[in-house]
């Protein structure tokens, strides 16, 4: 959602729609992380290319040029708001081996003291050869959102919520999931040409993020202006339940 026509650019206006949603949520006085796709899709251009290259070297090479150029776009719109951004890039060693999980902690701790700044997370697609591979941000975002004892996860997708798959209408979606394991069934995989993961993999990171206690959404990427009434507990979404 954040690449447009053939995923060679960046939509600007999304992004642009996005950073209005969050910098509200901000002056509303919430603290959000964003965790954030994008980097390959962003460097792309950089080496000509019109779809996402299979060789992991390339992938790399297009995280690496495409971070940049996508940070560069979030400190842009954000400063609109008087907002600065502050980029984490983490690799799955870092939440999973103890002491650096710790330096990760402390990192986040320090940056939400500060109203005016924005954290933004990515894996760091740029050495981080397995995650490329496999690519799942929205698993990095429910271990984030772990990590920092969030309330509340988002994650926005292509579809408006975890539709049942016999539904003729593809806005009829699950309002309300109390058992995650009850629904994994009805994933299909809804991935494009430039993302890797599906709805399968938001319910991996939904599973995570309930059994850490963390009320989940899955939402319509396409409708970030929603993210307020989301976080007040309205909106169109599913809403998964956390474990006590």
């Amino acid at each position: 959602m954040l690449t447009r026509g053939e995923g060679v650019t960046l939509h600007h206006a999304m992004i642009a729609r996005l950073t209005q949603a969050i910098a509200d949520l901000n002056e509303a006085g919430h603290r959000t992380i964003v965790v954030s796709s994008g980097a390959v899709g962003a460097g792309l251009m950089t080496f000509g290319l019109e779809e996402r290259p299979t060789d992991t070297g390339m992938l790399q090479a297009c995280a690496a040029a495409g971070q940049a150029r996508l940070m560069h776009i979030y400190e842009s719109h954000f400063s609109h708001f008087d907002l600065k951004v502050a980029q984490l890039l983490l690799t799955h060693d870092d939440l999973t081996d103890e002491k650096r999980r710790a330096n990760v902690r402390t990192t986040v701790d320090q940056l939400l003291q500060f109203p005016g700044v924005i954290p933004i997370v990515n894996e760091n697609d740029s050495v981080a050869v397995f995650e490329l591979k496999v690519g799942d941000n929205d698993l990095l975002s429910a271990d984030v959102a772990s990590l920092i004892g969030a309330d509340l996860l988002i994650l926005l997708t292509s579809v408006p919520g975890l539709r049942r798959p016999d539904a003729a209408d593809p806005n009829d979606i699950i309002e309300t999931v109390e058992d995650v394991e009850s629904v994994l069934h009805f994933a299909g995989e809804d991935k494009g040409r430039l993302s890797v993961g599906g709805m399968r993999t938001k319910l991996s990171a939904v599973q995570k993020a309930v059994d850490a206690g963390i009320l989940t959404v899955i939402a319509s990427g396409h409708d970030p202006e929603q993210l307020g009434e989301l976080v007040a507990g309205a909106g169109k979404g599913t809403r998964f339940l956390p474990r006590p």
